[in-house]
């Protein structure tokens, strides 16, 4: 027990030391992502527009400073004051729309737990859409603009923060209720998209540490096909939604049954259906550890390269254009698992073909060696 304490202890400094290595990366790489998809936007004015990407730049470093899931989104309602006279988040759980934080309302606290309508109006088109929508007061929730007052213009827009392809929330945002209140649509949807950027690289952050920890189990874990999505509102439960929880559990628990598995090495036979059934315990073990660590390390490649993959996919030549991340990773996965049983299956290459090249090896290019 005490040599997998110590074991588990080096190999979290280890995770934890390349995060905070490539942390720094990570934020300009967003940043400069974000700032290019801006330029449309922002135009070609010098004067007040360079003062007002000045700001956005402000903006979008006080986002990704945030360490957790809550301080990124506390930051990004901070940073709506900027751009709008009143900003709310709404939550979506099961097509339900839920108050999370409001920002210059006179009465925000009771933002949280407000059940929004989300069956009609701008709202609804938001969430069927997935874009941005600006509507005039009439097409919002009747009874929000009667508790929370309407803005002095005639125009309120709907965000949608999305969050691994759903919907995970709508940010509200109007010009306020005094006279010459500012409704910047461009800016707020800017930081919106680096926003969820930047969501999905805390939660693949976490899921990293959580995977590089699990390495010293002695028990075999079972495999996940892509790293679990951490939601930043999993821990949000709206008062006027808690009497439908008990419904929901039964579906929820026999969701979690299906995508269970059937058993595993520490606890019983291998199910028919298992790769490894026919190894013993100790190369199970490793075979899935190998696989888990290749989906791992190309995922991360997937995740910080998705323009270079739809190129690559579109021009067939994929290897080419990641040639330098595919490498490094097949590097440290030779480096863990080269010398083990695990070796002659090569999942790294595996996982290329599959997670990168969408199972379509041709789209890789001449320069792929399988």
């Amino acid at each position: 027990m005490a040599e997998t304490s110590e074991i588990a202890q080096i190999i979290a400094r280890a995770v934890a030391q390349v995060l905070d290595n490539r942390l720094p990366q990570l934020r300009d790489e967003v940043a400069q992502r974000v700032w290019e998809e801006a330029q449309p936007y922002l135009g070609n004015a010098s004067g007040s527009a360079n003062g007002c990407a000045g700001e956005l730049l402000k903006s979008l470093a006080l986002i990704q400073a945030g360490t957790t899931q809550k301080e990124i989104l506390r930051a990004l309602l901070d940073s709506t004051s900027h751009y709008c006279g009143r900003s709310a988040l709404f939550v979506i759980k099961g097509g339900a729309a839920t108050g999370w934080q409001g920002r210059a309302f006179d009465n925000s606290d009771d933002i949280k737990d407000f059940a929004l309508d989300v069956s009609n109006g701008a709202a609804a088109d938001a969430l069927q859409t997935r874009a941005v929508a600006s509507a005039k007061v009439a097409e919002m929730d009747a009874r929000f603009i009667s508790q929370f007052g309407a803005p002095v213009e005639d125009r309120i827009v709907l965000l949608p923060l999305r969050l691994k392809d759903k919907v995970a929330a709508l940010v509200y945002a109007d010009a306020g209720m005094d006279a010459g209140g500012k409704l910047d649509t461009a800016s707020l949807e800017l930081l919106v998209t680096a926003t969820s950027a930047w969501l999905e690289v805390a939660s693949l952050r976490k899921q990293t540490a959580k995977e590089g920890a699990s390495e010293a189990d002695a028990a075999p874990v079972p495999v996940q096909a892509t790293p679990a999505f951490s939601d930043p509102f999993a821990a949000h439960a709206p008062i006027h939604a808690m009497a439908a929880a008990p419904s929901e559990q039964p579906a929820r628990a026999t969701a979690e049954a299906v995508a269970a598995p059937a058993g595993t090495a520490a606890t019983g036979a291998a199910p028919a259906t298992d790769a490894f059934a026919h190894m013993s315990v100790e190369d199970a073990e490793i075979h899935r550890k190998a696989q888990r660590f290749a989906r791992l390390l190309i995922d991360e490649v997937k995740l910080y390269n998705q323009a270079k993959v739809a190129e690559g996919r579109k021009n067939k030549d994929l290897y080419d254009r990641l040639k330098e991340d595919i490498d490094k990773s097949r590097a440290t996965y030779m480096k863990r698992y080269g010398n083990t049983v695990a070796a002659s299956a090569d999942y790294l290459n595996a996982e290329v073909v599959r997670s990168l090249a969408g199972d379509d090896v041709s789209v890789l290019g001449p320069n792929f060696k399988r």
